[in-house]
Protein backbone atom coordinates (compact mmCIF):
# COMPACT_ATOMS: atom_id res chain seq x y z
CA UNK A 1 0.00 0.00 0.00
CA UNK A 2 1.32 3.40 -0.96
CA UNK A 3 1.34 5.92 1.83
CA UNK A 4 0.24 9.39 0.90
CA UNK A 5 2.65 11.92 2.21
CA UNK A 6 1.46 15.24 3.49
CA UNK A 7 2.84 18.30 1.72
CA UNK A 8 6.07 19.49 3.26
CA UNK A 9 8.05 22.69 3.27
CA UNK A 10 6.83 25.55 1.07
CA UNK A 11 3.91 23.55 -0.35
CA UNK A 12 2.50 22.78 3.10
CA UNK A 13 2.96 26.35 4.25
CA UNK A 14 1.30 27.64 1.09
CA UNK A 15 -1.71 25.35 1.64
CA UNK A 16 -1.95 26.44 5.27
CA UNK A 17 -1.80 30.12 4.33
CA UNK A 18 -4.52 29.66 1.72
CA UNK A 19 -6.68 27.95 4.31
CA UNK A 20 -6.07 30.78 6.78
CA UNK A 21 -7.11 33.36 4.20
CA UNK A 22 -10.22 31.42 3.23
CA UNK A 23 -11.25 30.98 6.86
CA UNK A 24 -10.66 34.69 7.55
CA UNK A 25 -12.75 35.61 4.50
CA UNK A 26 -15.52 33.25 5.62
CA UNK A 27 -15.60 34.85 9.07
CA UNK A 28 -15.42 38.42 7.75
CA UNK A 29 -18.24 37.87 5.27
CA UNK A 30 -20.27 36.02 7.89
CA UNK A 31 -19.97 39.17 9.99
CA UNK A 32 -20.22 41.93 7.39
CA UNK A 33 -21.62 40.29 4.28
CA UNK A 34 -20.28 41.34 0.91
CA UNK A 35 -19.20 44.64 2.48
CA UNK A 36 -16.23 42.84 4.05
CA UNK A 37 -13.10 44.39 2.57
CA UNK A 38 -10.00 42.63 1.32
CA UNK A 39 -8.01 44.78 3.73
CA UNK A 40 -10.04 43.49 6.67
CA UNK A 41 -9.45 39.92 5.53
CA UNK A 42 -5.73 40.55 5.08
CA UNK A 43 -5.52 42.12 8.55
CA UNK A 44 -7.15 39.07 10.11
CA UNK A 45 -4.49 36.84 8.62
CA UNK A 46 -1.61 39.24 9.11
CA UNK A 47 -0.64 39.63 5.46
CA UNK A 48 -0.71 42.50 3.00
CA UNK A 49 -3.68 42.93 0.72
CA UNK A 50 -1.56 42.33 -2.42
CA UNK A 51 -0.42 39.03 -0.87
CA UNK A 52 -4.00 37.79 -1.04
CA UNK A 53 -3.85 37.82 -4.84
CA UNK A 54 -1.20 35.10 -4.79
CA UNK A 55 -3.81 32.69 -3.46
CA UNK A 56 -6.97 34.32 -4.85
CA UNK A 57 -6.15 36.42 -7.94
CA UNK A 58 -9.46 38.31 -7.84
CA UNK A 59 -12.09 39.22 -5.28
CA UNK A 60 -14.57 37.06 -7.17
CA UNK A 61 -12.26 34.05 -6.77
CA UNK A 62 -12.26 34.57 -3.02
CA UNK A 63 -16.02 35.11 -2.77
CA UNK A 64 -16.73 31.95 -4.75
CA UNK A 65 -14.36 29.99 -2.54
CA UNK A 66 -16.31 31.25 0.47
CA UNK A 67 -19.58 30.11 -1.09
CA UNK A 68 -18.10 26.68 -1.78
CA UNK A 69 -17.09 26.43 1.86
CA UNK A 70 -20.62 27.46 2.84
CA UNK A 71 -21.95 24.62 0.69
CA UNK A 72 -19.65 22.10 2.36
CA UNK A 73 -20.60 23.22 5.86
CA UNK A 74 -24.28 23.36 4.95
CA UNK A 75 -24.18 19.77 3.65
CA UNK A 76 -22.40 18.67 6.81
CA UNK A 77 -25.15 20.31 8.87
CA UNK A 78 -27.85 18.66 6.74
CA UNK A 79 -26.07 15.32 7.04
CA UNK A 80 -26.52 15.36 10.80
CA UNK A 81 -30.22 14.56 10.50
CA UNK A 82 -31.33 11.12 11.62
CA UNK A 83 -30.51 8.31 9.22
CA UNK A 84 -34.17 7.48 8.67
CA UNK A 85 -34.83 10.99 7.35
CA UNK A 86 -34.37 11.97 3.73
CA UNK A 87 -31.95 14.30 2.01
CA UNK A 88 -34.80 16.80 1.67
CA UNK A 89 -35.34 16.69 5.44
CA UNK A 90 -31.68 17.60 5.76
CA UNK A 91 -32.01 20.48 3.31
CA UNK A 92 -34.96 21.87 5.25
CA UNK A 93 -33.06 21.49 8.52
CA UNK A 94 -30.10 23.35 7.01
CA UNK A 95 -32.28 26.45 6.59
CA UNK A 96 -31.86 26.99 10.32
CA UNK A 97 -28.12 27.05 9.68
CA UNK A 98 -28.76 29.78 7.09
CA UNK A 99 -30.43 32.07 9.63
CA UNK A 100 -27.41 31.76 11.88
CA UNK A 101 -25.17 33.21 9.15
CA UNK A 102 -26.93 36.23 7.60
CA UNK A 103 -23.78 37.70 6.05
CA UNK A 104 -23.13 34.53 4.07
CA UNK A 105 -26.79 34.32 3.08
CA UNK A 106 -26.65 37.88 1.74
CA UNK A 107 -23.51 37.09 -0.25
CA UNK A 108 -25.23 34.06 -1.77
CA UNK A 109 -28.33 36.03 -2.79
CA UNK A 110 -26.31 38.93 -4.18
CA UNK A 111 -23.99 36.78 -6.28
CA UNK A 112 -26.84 34.52 -7.39
CA UNK A 113 -28.71 37.49 -8.87
CA UNK A 114 -25.60 38.81 -10.60
CA UNK A 115 -24.75 35.33 -11.91
CA UNK A 116 -27.77 35.29 -14.21
CA UNK A 117 -25.48 37.22 -16.56
CA UNK A 118 -23.47 34.62 -18.53
CA UNK A 119 -20.46 36.94 -18.30
CA UNK A 120 -20.50 36.85 -14.49
CA UNK A 121 -17.58 34.98 -12.89
CA UNK A 122 -20.15 33.21 -10.71
CA UNK A 123 -22.35 32.06 -13.61
CA UNK A 124 -20.85 28.57 -13.93
CA UNK A 125 -20.85 28.04 -10.17
CA UNK A 126 -24.57 28.71 -9.79
CA UNK A 127 -25.53 26.90 -12.99
CA UNK A 128 -23.71 23.76 -11.89
CA UNK A 129 -24.96 24.11 -8.32
CA UNK A 130 -28.62 24.24 -9.34
CA UNK A 131 -28.22 21.41 -11.83
CA UNK A 132 -26.54 19.25 -9.20
CA UNK A 133 -29.05 20.00 -6.46
CA UNK A 134 -32.01 19.52 -8.79
CA UNK A 135 -30.64 16.15 -9.84
CA UNK A 136 -30.08 15.01 -6.26
CA UNK A 137 -33.51 16.12 -5.08
CA UNK A 138 -35.19 14.59 -8.15
CA UNK A 139 -33.64 11.20 -7.44
CA UNK A 140 -34.67 11.47 -3.80
CA UNK A 141 -38.24 12.37 -4.80
CA UNK A 142 -38.43 9.54 -7.34
CA UNK A 143 -37.54 7.06 -4.62
CA UNK A 144 -40.12 8.56 -2.27
CA UNK A 145 -42.73 8.43 -5.02
CA UNK A 146 -42.03 4.72 -5.51
CA UNK A 147 -42.56 4.10 -1.79
CA UNK A 148 -45.66 6.28 -1.58
CA UNK A 149 -44.14 8.88 0.73
CA UNK A 150 -44.80 11.84 -1.56
CA UNK A 151 -47.34 12.54 -4.27
CA UNK A 152 -46.70 10.84 -7.59
CA UNK A 153 -49.20 12.84 -9.65
CA UNK A 154 -46.58 15.44 -10.57
CA UNK A 155 -43.13 14.94 -12.17
CA UNK A 156 -40.38 14.49 -9.60
CA UNK A 157 -38.12 16.96 -11.36
CA UNK A 158 -40.84 19.64 -11.23
CA UNK A 159 -41.33 19.08 -7.51
CA UNK A 160 -37.57 19.24 -7.00
CA UNK A 161 -37.27 22.58 -8.77
CA UNK A 162 -40.26 23.89 -6.83
CA UNK A 163 -38.59 22.97 -3.54
CA UNK A 164 -35.37 24.76 -4.52
CA UNK A 165 -37.37 27.81 -5.57
CA UNK A 166 -39.19 27.84 -2.24
CA UNK A 167 -35.97 27.57 -0.23
CA UNK A 168 -34.26 30.34 -2.19
CA UNK A 169 -37.35 32.54 -2.15
CA UNK A 170 -37.77 32.15 1.59
CA UNK A 171 -34.15 33.10 2.09
CA UNK A 172 -34.73 36.38 0.26
CA UNK A 173 -37.92 37.10 2.23
CA UNK A 174 -36.11 36.38 5.50
CA UNK A 175 -33.39 38.87 4.56
CA UNK A 176 -36.09 41.54 4.22
CA UNK A 177 -37.93 40.42 7.34
CA UNK A 178 -35.93 38.35 9.89
CA UNK A 179 -39.15 37.36 11.66
CA UNK A 180 -40.00 35.02 8.77
CA UNK A 181 -39.46 31.47 10.07
CA UNK A 182 -38.09 29.98 6.89
CA UNK A 183 -37.49 26.54 8.41
CA UNK A 184 -41.10 26.23 9.60
CA UNK A 185 -42.45 27.40 6.24
CA UNK A 186 -40.14 25.01 4.38
CA UNK A 187 -41.50 22.19 6.52
CA UNK A 188 -45.03 23.29 5.60
CA UNK A 189 -44.14 23.03 1.93
CA UNK A 190 -42.71 19.52 2.32
CA UNK A 191 -45.96 18.42 4.00
CA UNK A 192 -47.79 19.66 0.91
CA UNK A 193 -45.86 17.04 -1.06
CA UNK A 194 -47.65 14.22 0.74
CA UNK A 195 -50.20 12.23 -1.31
CA UNK A 196 -53.71 13.67 -1.09
CA UNK A 197 -56.69 11.55 -0.19
CA UNK A 198 -58.10 11.78 -3.74
CA UNK A 199 -54.82 11.13 -5.54
CA UNK A 200 -55.32 7.40 -5.66
CA UNK A 201 -52.20 6.82 -3.59
CA UNK A 202 -53.93 6.20 -0.28
CA UNK A 203 -53.31 2.84 1.26
CA UNK A 204 -55.84 0.27 0.11
CA UNK A 205 -57.39 -1.89 2.80
CA UNK A 206 -56.29 -5.49 2.85
CA UNK A 207 -58.91 -8.01 1.91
Amino acid sequence: MTNRRKPRGPHRKSAERREQILQAAYEAIDEYGERASLQDIADRVGVTQPALTYYFPTRDDLLLAVLERRDVLGKAFAGNVAEEETMVDGMVASTRHTTDHPGLAKLYVTLSAAATDPESPAHSYFTERYQGLAGEVTRDFEEQQRTGVIRADEPADHLARALLAVLDGLQIQWMHDPTVDIAAIAETFTRMLAPSADSGQEEKPAG
